[in-house]
């Protein structure tokens, strides 16, 4: 019984940080139509989360002392993600002009987790995790399909959106190393304060031109705040503790359900239509996340 406790809370944690970053899509998308410098933006919700995450740790006393070894693997994590990460993400979002297209690249994580994990770890294939995987890929086209067709016109933020989806991977490789040694809201504190420091000199060089009366509106700060604080404290927060419990690939397969998240939330805001074939897609999506949590008996 507290085995199925201790499962249901972390599925539930997964769950809702990608329901979360569904929106992140959303609010990023926001963020770039006001024309928000992508420099001034990360820096700012980097900034935010560190700064948040540093003095809620210290003050329930759960920072812990990160050793001088340990402290580059810390750098290597905060480097693969929120760094190049954010990079390739927002980048590759701007290039294609399609927040659509970047979900949907986004939800390969898992296919390729799957591959790492047994290059790397030599873990075999489970037929359901295979089988699950396969039946996501059907769902995400159509979800972010229009009249069934998906366009795709620059092969330059396709490229970026790669990066990204690496970057993830790597993340996750190092998160699984740390979680073994140091709490959830330790690493999640140190990649954001890590993160923060690397995107200075950029902020500096060109973020600060977008330090304008506009970005303290109602319409700028609330997707800014969304993304520091739901998006990246919380959301990391809840991603690092289903790494550690339910291991890489099995939780990254919930980045399938991204597409179908960012195409509610798109809907609910009035951003995009939410067609049949796209509810059809959620659906399936769904089903295939399901099934790849099945294990062999």
């Amino acid at each position: 019984m507290a085995g199925k406790k201790i499962y249901s809370s972390t599925y539930l944690a997964a769950t809702t940080a990608i329901v979360l970053w569904g929106f992140s899509f959303v609010w990023t998308n926001s963020l770039l139509i006001n024309d928000i410098p992508v420099f001034t933006y990360l820096f700012i919700r980097l900034a935010i989360a560190g700064i948040l995450l540093l003095t809620v740790s210290k003050a329930i006393g759960k920072l812990q002392k990160v050793t001088a070894k340990d402290m580059a693997w810390m750098g290597l994590m905060a480097f693969c993600e929120p760094f190049i990460y954010f990079l390739g993400e927002t980048y590759g979002m701007l290039a294609t002009g399609s927040a659509t297209i970047a979900a949907v690249i986004i939800a390969t994580i898992p296919v390729f987790c799957l591959i790492v994990e047994r290059i790397v770890w030599k873990i075999p294939f489970n037929k359901y995790k295979v089988s699950g995987i396969l039946l996501t890929l059907p769902g995400i086209v159509m979800v972010v399909s229009q009249e069934g067709n998906i366009s795709i016109e620059h092969a330059y933020g396709i490229a970026l959106l790669f990066v990204a989806v690496c970057a993830s991977i790597g993340y996750s490789m190092v998160v699984k190393r740390l979680t073994g040694k140091y709490n959830t809201i330790t690493i999640t504190t140190y990649q954001f304060v890590i993160g923060a420091i690397l995107f200075l000199p950029f902020f500096l060089m060109f973020g600060l031109e977008g330090v304008t009366p506009k970005l303290f509106t109602y319409e700028i700060l609330l997707p800014l705040l969304s993304l520091a604080v739901l998006c990246s404290c919380l959301c990391f927060g809840l991603w690092i503790s289903s790494i550690g419990k339910l291991g890489i690939t099995r939780t990254n397969i919930f980045s399938a359900l991204i597409p179908a998240v960012s195409a509610v939330g798109a809907f609910a805001l009035g951003q995009e239509e939410l067609s049949g074939i796209r509810i059809a897609g959620i659906a399936i999506v769904i089903a295939g996340v399901i099934l790849a949590q099945k294990e062999i008996k």
